[in-house]
């Protein structure tokens, strides 16, 4: 894809949504998805039950691009659950497409999740010489190979026997025929959000996708907590203790949508804070301030209120590139660029830019995009980051390379300036960061997870059995 080439840009593994007691389960389900897409484009998938049997589809592509309004009125039934996913773990094809669905000795059961287990090829490694045989490659597959080698019959007492041996970053939905269970990992490291609407019971990655089918937010599901919802109602149940509260620091300042509210805190609050922060901590002369379509613009306008420098749309996105672009040589895939993102020359011609991004990850990126705002004329580009620098790979969801390709992994930040051909560039500090999205949790690092950007990883980490193009 001309993103994997060009646009090093982080990426999240997936997003999920469910619904319990709704006669039009499935249509909610994807609007849920449709909120969601921006969490995964590769593939998508429904699956509903009416109480006795279940129905479902999957397919690669957009949600859009998978159903149609009669497929999804085939998906019957008043319990469903819903996946967009970019692979992480796992290749990118049907097989693993979301939500997985199994047949086991009490029942069907369907699974959904975001995030990453650490340990899954470990377990699967034993599973395997246990006999069992695996259909994917997906690390979700695992949990359910648990649930079925549990030796309690209760499914959501075999969800937790599989819960306390696994390992990472994971949002759960699991549907039987008759219940919906939902859990979040001990560390709460992606989010995961509980809705209503009417009498029903809804869940999403983010609140954005409430808003979507005018359903009311309740509240953020707890780490290491577990619900179970069926005919007697919703009971809340622990598998875990909270281990140590450590949110991922991207889902504010990237991965959610700015609609969204993360721990009660809005998203585009906190990246206009971010931006106001970073012009606290590196501020430069300049004439206009620009943001990197989508994700920076909102710190890009707090930095532009912070500094008095005025905010332009100096950078446009073309939303309707083919996703599978791709071209054979150098020249062309730079032209691909160019298809993607161009520069506004009236606005940036002649001008000190300073261009806000949320990252930089290989710096291929950051490269490309100065080189198209002084090929449109601008005088100056000043380069500033709304995060510290990514040094280590993430391990919990997020597709940031091994680390030897991270390059503030190996450079310093004069060196990256050099590579990027900026005229000055500066990240923001860790704890300028953490003060500007507004945790009010008086936890270790306010309840973030920050080791991409201080290798302190809240769980261990079983680097050795993940392959480099796994690395999350």
């Amino acid at each position: 894809m001309l993103d994997d080439v060009i646009f090093d840009e982080l990426n999240e593994e997936c997003g999920i949504f469910g619904v319990y007691h709704h006669a039009e389960a499935s249509l909610l389900t994807y609007y849920g998805l449709h909120a969601l897409q921006h969490r995964g484009q590769e593939s998508a998938g429904i699956c509903a039950s009416d109480g006795n049997e279940f129905r479902y589809h999957r397919g690669m592509g957009l949600v859009t691009e998978v159903f149609h309004t009669d497929l999804i009125k085939s998906l019957t039934g008043n319990v469903a659950i819903g996946h967009v996913r970019y692979s992480t773990t796992g290749e990118s094809k049907l097989q693993n497409a979301q939500p997985l669905v199994f047949k086991y000795r009490e029942g069907e059961l369907s699974i959904a999740t975001n995030g990453n287990l650490v340990n899954a090829t470990q377990i699967r490694r034993q599973l395997e010489r246990n006999g069992s045989i695996f259909q994917t490659t997906s690390d979700t597959e695992v949990i359910a190979h648990l649930i079925a080698r549990s030796p309690y019959d209760k499914v959501e007492d075999a969800l937790k026997d599989a819960l306390s041996m696994i390992k990472g970053a994971y949002a759960l939905l699991l549907m039987t025929n008759d219940r919906l269970i939902v859990a979040q990992d001990p560390n709460g490291l992606r989010p995961l959000t509980m809705g209503r609407l009417g009498e029903s019971y809804l869940f999403s990655s983010e609140t954005c996708a409430f808003d979507a089918i005018g359903a009311h937010f309740v509240r953020d599901i707890e780490p290491g907590e577990m619900l179970i919802i069926d005919k007697d109602g919703m009971r809340s149940t622990r598998f875990s203790n909270v281990a140590r509260r450590a949110i991922c620091s991207f889902e504010y300042i990237y991965f959610a949508r700015p609609d969204s509210d993360i721990d009660g805190i809005n998203v585009h609050a906190a990246r206009k804070r971010l931006g106001k922060q970073l012009a606290q901590e590196c501020p430069v002369e300049a004439d206009v301030v620009t943001g990197v379509p989508d994700s920076s613009t909102s710190a890009a306008i707090g930095y532009a209120e912070a500094t008095g420098i005025p905010f332009e749309l100096g950078l446009i996105k073309n939303r309707y590139v083919a996703r599978t672009f791709i071209q054979p040589t150098q020249e062309l895939r730079e032209q691909g660029v160019k298809m993607k993102l161009s520069a506004v020359r009236k606005v940036v011609e002649g001008k000190r830019v300073v261009m806000i991004d949320d990252s930089i990850v290989r710096g291929t990126t950051s490269r490309h995009i100065v080189n198209l705002l002084r090929e449109a004329g601008a005088k100056e580009v000043h380069v500033r980051i709304s995060s510290p620098p990514v040094k280590n790979p993430c391990f919990y969801g997020i597709d940031t390379s091994h680390r030897e390709e991270l390059v503030a992994s190996k450079h310093s930040v004069e060196e990256i300036r050099e590579l990027i051909g900026a005229d000055s560039l500066a990240f923001l500090s860790p704890e300028g960061m953490i003060e500007a999205i507004g945790r009010p949790s008086t936890e270790y690092k306010r309840g973030h997870c920050l080791a991409c950007f201080d290798g302190d990883y809240p769980t261990e980490i079983y680097e050795d059995e993940i392959k480099p193009y796994q690395k999350c």
